[in-house]
């Protein structure tokens, strides 16, 4: 009906509505073209998973991990791909190594725009059981990891405009059997986040984090999981009803490091299919 209050409005031209994401902040392909990422832990798995995420949208990255060997694997595996990108060996329990990398990738690409920190441990182990070399290996890699790979990367990240993402874990949330290692570490993998986004918000550095559920062919599946349980009816445990994947986790360390996450820090933000609610 004419002048009607619920009359539909006329759709915009498609360049129109292009214009219009973008003045809006909304990007899609090449959200991260000119970028320069960072990757700690990013031999295998997700994290290797995130950075093949971060390449796609025009970062280059850098990636370390303690075996040489395996880190200049990954590292061809984009390069194979047409993407630029560095492989280095570095401890992340080694602070002065994981500065080294850090300023080696600003000296060849400027400041860097994205730190992700995913180095981690884990294993079933009663607390009865546990070691305590045991438990401080975790903590060392996972807790001091992170905070090694984001202080160390304060000097040499884009100031205002970079986005630091831990990988924690729900354990950091949730008491579990068997994990009191891992819940204590994420636990202040955390904290770290949230104190570091408390503190160098003023410097225009968003720091989150992304907590994974279950995904499917990786190494803490295959540690925390038996053979029996991959098979079972995930969604007696999992709203979703199936284990996670890599690009999934991929696609969220990508928007958290976009323009569209530009007022978002200080978050855990949990990719889990909604496990964390069983």
């Amino acid at each position: 009906m004419k002048g009607s209050r619920h009359q539909q409005r006329p759709q915009l031209p498609c360049h129109r509505r292009q214009a219009d994401n973008q003045k809006r902040g909304i990007e899609l392909a090449g959200t991260l073209e000119g970028k320069v990422a960072f990757v700690a832990g990013g031999s295998s798995g997700i994290n290797l998973g995130v950075a093949h995420g971060f390449a796609e949208q025009g970062a280059k990255v850098a990636l370390i991990s303690r075996s040489e060997e395996r880190i200049s694997a990954a590292a061809v595996e984009l390069t194979d791909r047409g993407f630029d990108a560095i492989g280095m060996a570095a401890d992340v329990r080694d602070y002065a190594a994981v500065e080294r990398t850090l300023a080696q990738t600003a000296e060849k690409w400027g400041p860097i725009d994205i730190v992700l920190s995913g180095a981690a441990g884990n294993f079933l182990c009663d607390a009865k059981d546990l070691s305590a070399n045991g438990f401080k290996t975790v903590v060392d890699i996972d807790l001091l990891g992170t905070f090694n790979v984001f202080r160390a990367s304060y000097d040499h990240v884009r100031k205002p405009g970079a986005s630091l993402i831990a990988v924690t874990a729900g354990q950091g949330d949730r008491q579990m059997k068997q994990q009191i290692h891992a819940c204590a570490a994420k636990a202040g993998v955390n904290m770290v986040t949230r104190c570091l986004a408390l503190e160098w918000g003023n410097k225009g550095i968003r720091v989150n984090g992304i907590s994974p559920g279950p995904i499917a062919n990786t190494e803490g599946v295959k540690r925390l999981t038996t053979p029996e349980d991959r098979e079972v009816d995930h969604s007696r445990f999992i709203p979703l009803g199936r284990f996670g994947e890599k690009r999934e986790i991929a696609d969220l360390a990508v928007f958290l490091s976009s323009r569209g996450a530009k007022y978002i820090t200080g978050a855990i933000v949990e990719c889990d299919g909604g496990t964390g609610l069983t």
